[in-house]
């Protein structure tokens, strides 16, 4: 039988995918991307997102080696993306799971079949938690494990779990914060009160300890070295208590792990360094890394803060994605509008950056001197530094930042390998 996922090449081609040929309305995307078509001689119209194929692959090649050397486990931050193709992908390099943040991403990630999910937020919602206690009922190999940072909380899922009749209890993590922090309790006292609800609930399992350190405020490799400290110790403190249940305890479907679990995208080096200083505890444990807007990376702030800049022994990542929109006005000595704004561009870190011009006969140069310096709904304002000035009708290729104000935009991208070749398409779904 077709799974979800292969179904996906069976959706129509339409007025409903931006800078998609017209002339391919009517095919399947599974027909359109055995075509082969080259991006800019295949009728494709501006603006178009891309993602690098190659760039792609290689980005997820360079965490699996690194999850793989540091003894990790690996829960790609999905909501990066919501591309289930990108999610298949992480599972068959061995990821644990997929992280998810609402409820929303965690259906769409059941209904194409992701056996794991890290839910990183304390899930309070009654008709949220019917759902995941139908879903943990009928599927004895799901496992979902979501944040608890408060008694309120915890108090607000038994009672919506007892009332949905739910057979499994949910698995739950205190989430550590920090002051001036996001969500997570401030401090071990804290920490110690909510794990108590836990155990008072019959509906829940506390399995684990986590956070995120990419909130902490001024964040540095101290400030986060510190922040980790503290979460290890809670988990060792914890586990001292035996408030994570006798050696061998666990919901059917889940082994008795202690998760242990950090990391966005900007220090998993750290995250990795003392997760590894660890010690022994009564049961195995589960040091489960998040990052996730690798996969696709950028050409903005994650391109400045990768920890591969820090230790480039360790791998390297490429940005994935090129916005190729074309210039359709010439208003002054100086300035170009390209036909791409608010709507198709990410601009909440910055301005996007001019990679590449090509022109109407296929000769590319690269974008030095040129600059996006404002954003409209429908067009970029492109200003010539002493470089040589695009003309109407040319190409232009943007770099973006970040991530995941990319992918929201796009609801189908052509996966684009180095010759310009189309070799599949990649849905998402927010």
């Amino acid at each position: 039988m077709a799974t979800a996922l292969d179904q996906l090449a069976d959706e129509i081609v339409d007025h409903r995918f931006k800078g998609l040929p017209p002339d391919a309305a009517g095919r399947t995307v599974g027909e359109l991307a055995a075509e082969r078509r080259n991006l800019f001689g295949g009728g494709y119209l501006t603006p178009v997102l891309t993602l690098s194929a190659e760039a792609v692959e290689h980005n997820l090649a360079a965490l699996e080696g690194f999850t793989a050397r540091h003894g990790l486990a690996f829960a790609p931050h999905g909501k990066t993306s919501m591309a289930p193709r990108l999610f298949q992908q992480q599972l068959d390099r061995g990821a644990w799971g997929i992280t998810l943040a609402v409820p929303h991403q965690v259906r769409v990630a059941r209904a194409f079949g992701v056996p794991r999910v890290f839910l990183a937020n304390e899930l309070v919602d009654p008709a949220a938690l019917t759902w995941l206690a139908a879903e943990q009922d009928a599927d004895p190999d799901f496992r979902c494990v979501c944040y608890a940072d408060s008694v309120r909380g915890v108090e607000l899922m038994d009672t919506a779990l007892r009332a949905a009749g739910a057979r499994r209890p949910v698995e739950v993590v205190v989430e550590l914060g920090c002051p001036g922090g996001r969500t997570g309790v401030r401090g071990a006292r804290q920490a110690e009160e909510v794990a108590d609800a836990v155990a008072a609930a019959g509906t829940l399992r506390l399995c684990g300890v986590a956070g995120y350190e990419g909130e902490i405020p001024g964040a540095d490799a101290d400030a986060v070295r510190a922040w980790m400290r503290e979460l290890t110790t809670l988990a060792v403190a914890f586990d001292g208590a035996g408030r994570f249940g006798p050696a061998g305890a666990g919901t059917p479907g889940a082994p008795g792990e202690i998760i242990v679990s950090a990391g966005g995208s900007a220090w998993f080096d750290v995250v990795a360094e003392v997760l590894g200083e660890l010690p022994e505890l009564s049961r195995p444990v589960c040091r489960l890394l998040r990052s996730g807007a690798y996969v696709s990376h950028d050409d903005g702030r994650y391109r400045e803060v990768t920890p591969f800049n820090r230790i480039p022994g360790e791998g390297s990542l490429r940005p994935a994605f090129r916005l190729w929109t074309q210039v359709v006005s010439r208003p002054e000595p100086g300035l170009a509008l390209v036909n791409a704004g608010k709507r198709d561009i990410a601009y909440d870190l910055g301005m996007p950056q001019v990679q590449a011009v090509r022109d109407p006969a296929g000769s590319e140069r690269d974008g030095a001197g040129l600059r996006v310096d404002r954003l409209a709904d429908q067009h970029a304002f492109v200003r010539s530094d002493g470089g040589q000035a695009p003309d109407v009708g040319d190409w232009l290729a943007l770099g973006m930042s970040h991530p995941c104000t990319i992918f929201e935009k796009w609801p189908l991208i052509p996966l684009v390998t180095g010759d310009g070749t189309v070799t599949d398409y990649v849905r998402t779904f927010f």
